[in-house]
Parts: C-alpha cells; sequence; structure tokens
C-alpha cells in the first residue's frame, strides 16, 4: 500500500515496536525523513535500520517520554538535523488491566503519567515549533476507543485518555489559526506483545499492521478524530447513545467476559 505522505519530516514517539514501529515501516519506502523515539535503544536501532534499508532517512533517539527535557531535546535534534517537523505522532502510551477495587493511588498517578504526561512533554516543544514554521504541521495522537467512555478495568487507562483527548480538542480550536492542526487517533484492540498478554477480553481485536494502515491514512487524511475498526467504534458509539443502566449492564457482561 503506498502512502501520500512522500518527503516529509516525520517524529514517531513510541517507535521501537507495535504501531509505532509499524507505521514508520510504512512510511519508509515513500523517501521520507523519519525521527524515532522510544525508551528502548536497541529495539529502536532495528526499526531505523528497516527505515534506511527501504529507503528514508532515519534518525533513532533513545529517549524517555516521561522525561520533559529529554522531550524537548528530541524535538530540537529533529529539527537540527531535517530543519523542521512537519507531521509527530505521538504513540506512547500503556492500558494493562486494573481492577477499580485493587488499584492503589500510585497505580493511577503512573497510569496518568504514562498517558497523559507524555504526551504534554511532546506536546509542548512540538507546538513552539510548529509555531514558527511558515506551513504549521500536524500533531497527531494515538489515543484509544476507551478515552470516549469509562471501560470496566480499564478506568484509569480511560480517564487518562479522554484528558488527553480534550486537552488536544482544545489545542485544535486555539492553534488552527496558526497552521497547527492536530487528529486524535482511537483505535480499538490491537494485538501488539504487551495487549495479548494483559488478560482482557478483546473483541474486533486487528493486527499492528492493519492498525498502521489506519494511522497512516488518519495522517494523510486530518481527521479531528480517526477511530478504526468500525465494528468496535460502532460498539461504543452505540453504548454512549444507550441509557447508562442498559450500556452499564452491556460493559460488565463484556468485562467478565
Amino acid at each position: 500500500m503506498t502512502t501520500t505522505i512522500t518527503g516529509r519530516t516525520v517524529l514517531i514517539v513510541g517507535a521501537s515496536s507495535g504501531i509505532g514501529a509499524a507505521v514508520a515501516r510504512r512510511l519508509a519506502p515513500a523517501g521520507n525523513r523519519l525521527v524515532l523515539t522510544a525508551r528502548r535503544a536497541p529495539e529502536l536501532a532495528a526499526v531505523a535500520q528497516e527505515v534506511r534499508a527501504a529507503g528514508s532517512a532515519c534518525l533513532d533517539i533513545a529517549a524517555d517520554a516521561l522525561d520533559p527535557e529529554a522531550a524537548a531535546g528530541v524535538v530540537a535534534t529533529a529539527v537540527a538535523e531535517f530543519g523542521s517537523v512537519d507531521i509527530a505522532l505521538l504513540n506512547a502510551g500503556q492500558g494493562p488491566d486494573m481492577a477499580m477495587d485493587r488499584v492503589s493511588t500510585a497505580d493511577v498517578s503512573r497510569i496518568m503519567a504514562l498517558n497523559y504526561d507524555v504526551v504534554v512533554n511532546y506536546l509542548v516543544p512540538l507546538i513552539r515549533q510548529l509555531g514558527e514554521q511558515p506551513d504549521g504541521g500536524l500533531i497527531a495522537h494515538t489515543n484509544s476507543l476507551a478515552g470516549l467512555m469509562g471501560i470496566p478495568r480499564q478506568g484509569p487507562y480511560s480517564a487518562a485518555k479522554a484528558a488527553v483527548r480534550t486537552l488536544i480538542d482544545a489545542a485544535r480550536v486555539e492553534l488552527a489559526p496558526r497552521g497547527i492542526r492536530f487528529t486524535s487517533i482511537h483505535p480499538g484492540f490491537v494485538g501488539t506483545e504487551r495487549v495479548d498478554a494483559d488478560g482482557l477480553p478483546k473483541p474486533f481485536q486487528v493486527s499492528q499492521e492493519r492498525a498502521a494502515q489506519y494511522v497512516v491514512r488518519a495522517l494523510e487524511r486530518e481527521p479531528a478524530q480517526a477511530c478504526f475498526p468500525w465494528q468496535t467504534t460502532a460498539l461504543v458509539r452505540t453504548l454512549r447513545a444507550l441509557p447508562a443502566p442498559v450500556s452499564d449492564r452491556v460493559l460488565r457482561l463484556l468485562a467478565a467476559r
């Protein structure tokens, strides 16, 4: 599958595995300039090698997205190397099985950090950079359909993703006059190594490669919200439209599977 994203500088946060790595591989044959970052240096270097072999320039930077100075440094290094950032995909985050009657306050705070703080740490320096560029740029975030409603056994994760969605919705309106665009991408269940081992039921799960196709399509089209796959999207939209007692019962049944 070809892409219309060619000759662009694309920053991918969380690129050492999963959706981020799959997106990098999909953009690599199109002659782009990719900046890949994640914590795990060996895995990141392996993805970068694939990207270069496929025909794109690639800069791989091992950095912890939880560190705001490290995140700002990644953006600065990308600009120093390639001159600008045309597209940024903020793909870091985790959503483990977490029952509310067994979590600690530290558990909830950590999930918020892993899904909200990591986005903010990149969002702030990216807004500054894109605001200085004549054509602005696109900031996309891999959110989740869980960010559209509270999912049992995913409460802290749902809350963190909802917070990010709200922040980006506000930024989209506020910064549109400066040419900075925002896309929130809401996958359902994606078959990554981490997700496959978490013990949660996963209706309508899609592969990493299929998810990457959806993500690249969203980067091309730049909708405000992009949701996939259609089956899980339809289920979530239906549950949100139902009276709370009915949707609560359905969610309890799904969580118990």
